[in-house]
């Protein structure tokens, strides 16, 4: 059962639940404060500690490591080098665990990796290569700890569960930590998980985060706030079953994680020889909640969210009750929102049961030590079937496969069938293991979007991806890829112990933190180019609107897919042209005719007959127009974009091929509207989008100064093909200082560079 209470609620003595402030009095003797209460949460303590404002309402925070991967690290370090960072201010870790298969694209994947290393000894990083660790494993095994902040450019960034509130955010907010900046963010509501009672076997902990996400994703309950795990339920989970269900809260669109720590985080700490970073976190003795989700965790069962959302669960065993109906309906909603090939999944279901083509356990979430244990106990003396189906597993860590060699799973899983991989996130973005064309796959991975499992609609291939614990991916893969609940298998579950080797870090990790090089040259691969130059924002604004988006929800991957278009993140010109692709193939011609009218405008001042006749029409109602003063732009509308993933590129792909700004209903998390700001992209938010379409002009006079006094909306006006002109409101939602300024300035970079 889980429960979401429409209240703020009460922790009293870190155990006892009250919605009602007299059943605090009851128990303490005093009527509670909620001011003084909410001081008491562990969220507020930390922030309190990493706050450099003084002002505990409007935080300015200074992060103690950040961590980056090789989809993002090149054009955050670029973007800083331009700021004028001269070395890393504090621990930077770069990983190689995306792009890491070199042969796609040539050179260029390794051409980064070796920038990387070059930049790690000029600035003063933590260099980790390819292939020893997926980004989480390697920072929750050498950089979490109790208390800590940490901030990475990464979505599922979070080590809640060690006692460190991390925070996953695009690109421009690290740049910032780099030149010395803060992260600037209104002090967050905090929201209690509380746990209690005990998994039933064969329950692992995706089946525990996927009903979370389900509970809290569609009605925004923790949206940009903290989720603080607390209750009886954790002191019987795993370091590892608690590390999988926290970075999962990246998916309940909360802005960071924290959980109540104890002897089980201190022993995991001390094992990867770092006890001095323990300390004990619990609320205070009454603490406030702006709200609670309840999770019994007897009552969790084998999970399974179909395409394309982690929050689109279902039973396992619910679905395989009504198989017909829930696989037409999720292949009608898939084929509802994907333009190109269909989906199938009602061929699935045969012979009595569903059939899947293809099983992962791999990354953050599925590659643990514990769930690859649980996943060898099922397997054991099994086999996986010589036909269609087939299973990998993509331990997190070298040190984890080490383990798994020394303790004999790994070849419990290889003699039942079992592919072995190295230490990759590709299962996650669509850059390993893609299915074929039809198929449909079942992994124990982050996200389920569309297309992330690498297929291209648009050129008539498309598969589905349905998330699973890895538990029941072994008990499918047991039945030959029969869906199967791990808790309709009997199973002896062994649960060894870890032995960790620190020294296959230390043989083979450049950690140059404190003894930065700056003679060190960077090394630089074809591919590898600075930002083009952005121009500052003009007093009024002219943009088309070149993408017309109504899905209820637009992600960061059809905004850029990820997959094979990563070869190109350190190419911003190239990458560009991947913008929408998959979404809106005419947005990038549509915009780039209007990068070429912006271009000549500034070169000449000439403006086409299209143009021309916009500013007929708007003066015709009145309205001055200044063509000199007036820059002109692309930009999209959607309801709700940017969910997911925390790639600047999503936004600076935009930006790069002309666009000025983005009208939305709202943005589906804070890290991409931060990231069109960084970008000099207005966030525009907007009540009636119909007044407008495709293709319609939209002109926003005195948008210069409205920003920099702060105007919360002003009036914008509406240009039709028939000259027809209408005027709208358009507002800006919270604004800091600093984001004015880098919107007028046209980018982090200008800002940098102006202030």
């Amino acid at each position: 059962m889980i429960q979401l209470y429409d209240r703020p609620v009460y922790l009293v003595h870190g155990e006892t639940l009250c919605a009602d402030p007299a059943e605090v009095q009851s128990l303490t003797g005093k009527q509670p404060d909620p001011a003084s209460a909410r001081e008491n949460t562990i969220a507020f303590h930390i922030l309190e500690k990493h706050n450099q404002s003084g002002d505990r309402e409007h935080l300015q925070l200074k992060f103690d490591s950040m961590t980056s991967h090789d989809i993002t690290y090149v054009g955050i370090i670029q973007t800083a080098r331009a700021s004028g960072m001269q070395a890393f201010p504090l621990p930077y870790v770069l990983t190689n665990c995306h792009n890491s298969l070199c042969a796609v694209g040539g050179t260029i994947n390794e051409d980064d990796h070796k920038f990387a290393l070059s930049a790690a000894k000029k600035y003063g990083g933590i260099y980790v290569p390819p292939n020893l660790a997926n980004i989480h494993s390697y920072n929750r095994e050498t950089m979490a700890g109790c208390g800590k902040m940490i901030l990475g450019s990464d979505s599922h960034t979070r080590y809640g569960a060690l006692g460190t509130m991390a925070v996953g955010e695009g690109g421009g907010e690290l740049a910032k930590q780099l030149v010395g900046r803060t992260y600037d963010f209104a002090r967050p509501q905090v929201i209690a998980v509380y746990l209690t009672g005990t998994p039933k076997p064969g329950i692992g902990p995706h089946d525990v985060a996927l009903s979370i996400v389900g509970a809290v994703y569609k009605n925004g309950y923790v949206k940009n706030k903290v989720m603080e795990f607390v209750g009886p339920g954790i002191a019987g989970l795993s370091m590892e079953f608690r590390n999988a269900v926290d970075v999962m809260t990246t998916e309940t669109t909360c802005w960071s994680s924290i959980w109540v720590t104890d002897e089980k985080t201190k022993q995991y700490l001390t094992l990867h020889g770092r006890e001095a970073d323990y300390a004990p976190l619990a609320p205070g003795d009454v603490a406030y909640y702006d709200g609670c989700v309840y999770v019994d965790l007897s009552s969790i069962e084998s999970t399974i969210a179909m395409p394309m959302h982690p929050s689109n669960i279902y039973t396992i065993h619910e679905l395989q009750e009504n198989a017909e109906d829930i696989l037409h309906q999720v292949e009608e909603a898939a084929n509802t929102q994907i333009k190109g090939a269909r989906m199938d999944l009602v061929s699935k279901y045969h012979d009595g049961g569903i059939y899947v083509d293809q099983g992962e356990i791999a990354g953050c979430s599925g590659g643990t030590f514990d769930s690859i244990c649980d996943a060898a106990d099922i397997l054991r003396g099994q086999s996986c079937g010589n036909g269609a189906f087939s299973l990998s597993v993509y331990p997190g860590s070298m040190p984890a496969m080490a383990e798994l060699v020394r303790n004999g799973r790994a070849a419990d899983l290889i003699s039942a069938g079992v592919l072995m991989r190295e230490c990759f996130c590709g299962p996650c973005f669509g850059a390993g293991d893609c299915p074929a064309n039809g198929e449909f796959s079942i992994r124990h991975t982050t996200r389920n979007f569309p297309n992330r499992e690498g297929s291209k609609p648009g050129e008539g291939q498309m598969a589905g991806v349905a998330l699973m614990d890895a538990l029941s991916i072994a008990a499918t893969a047991r039945n030959g890829g029969r869906l199967t609940a791990a808790t309709d298998l009997d199973i002896s579950y062994t649960h060894p112990a870890y032995h960790y080797d620190e020294g296959i870090y230390e043989k083979r990790v450049y950690c140059g933190w404190g003894n930065p090089m700056p003679e060190t040259a960077l090394r630089f691969g074809p591919n590898i180019k600075d930002w083009p130059a952005m121009p500052a924002l003009t007093d009024d604004l002219l943009v088309r609107i070149c993408s017309y988006i109504t899905d209820p929800v637009t992600t960061t991957d059809e905004l850029i897919p990820s997959g094979e278009t990563s070869s190109y993140r350190s190419n911003p010109e190239r990458l560009s042209e991947f913008a929408l692709s998959r979404r809106d193939p005419d947005y990038v011609p549509r915009s780039k005719a209007m990068r070429q009218i912006e271009r000549d405008r500034t070169a000449s001042g000439t403006l086409p007959d299209a143009i021309l006749r916009v500013y007929e029409a708007l003066g015709a109602c009145g309205l001055s127009v200044n063509p000199a003063h007036t820059d002109i732009g692309s930009a999209i509308y959607a309801n709700m974009p940017g969910d997911g993933s925390a790639r600047e590129q999503a936004a600076s792909c935009q930006r790069v091929m002309g666009g000025s700004a983005n009208f939305a209903r709202q943005y589906a998390t804070k890290r991409y509207r931060s990231n069109c700001i960084n970008w000099g992209m207005t966030p525009f938010l907007v009540q009636d989008p119909d007044i407008f379409a495709l293709d319609d002009y939209i002109f926003i006079p005195g948008i210069r100064d409205a920003i920099l006094k702060g105007v919360p909306s002003l009036t914008a006006y509406a240009v039709k093909e028939d000259s027809s002109v209408t005027p709208f409101t358009v507002s800006f939602g919270d604004l800091t200082g600093p984001e004015r300024q880098i919107l007028v300035d046209g980018c982090l970079i200008n800002y940098y560079r102006n202030h």
